[in-house]
């Protein structure tokens, strides 16, 4: 088992806090390849690094690119809720990865626990 750091903004991580989203989206570069179920991930917010937060991987999701984790995936669970879910869209995630890195390396869905 081993742990793993990652940068978070605020709403994200208060989300997970709220128990509102359990799965994290990333891209499948060589830094999350290394993850496997068990491990934990500690969270650390953007704008505060004193805000930490520890968590459990339960399960990991795979996928060619975010359209298709999308389309396979609950996006209730991805960060969406139902003011936005309507119009949840796999760009939303362009903003932070181009679509040429997502052919790089993929996309993952990684399913949380909090600790």
């Amino acid at each position: 088992m081993r742990e793993h750091i990652m940068n978070l903004t605020p709403s994200p991580m208060q989300m997970i806090k709220d128990g509102k989203k359990t799965i994290e989206l990333r891209l499948y570069d060589e830094k999350r390849q290394l993850i496997s179920v068990g491990d934990t991930i500690k969270f650390i917010n953007t704008e505060d690094s004193n805000d930490t937060l520890c968590v459990t991987v339960i399960d990991l999701f795979v996928f060619t690119s975010f359209a298709e984790l999308y389309d396979n995936l609950p996006l209730l669970k991805c960060g969406y809720n139902e003011d936005n879910i309507n119009t949840a869209s796999p760009d939303d995630m362009e903003k932070y990865y181009s679509k040429e890195k997502q052919s790089q390396f993929g996309v993952i869905g990684i399913e949380i626990s909090l600790l």
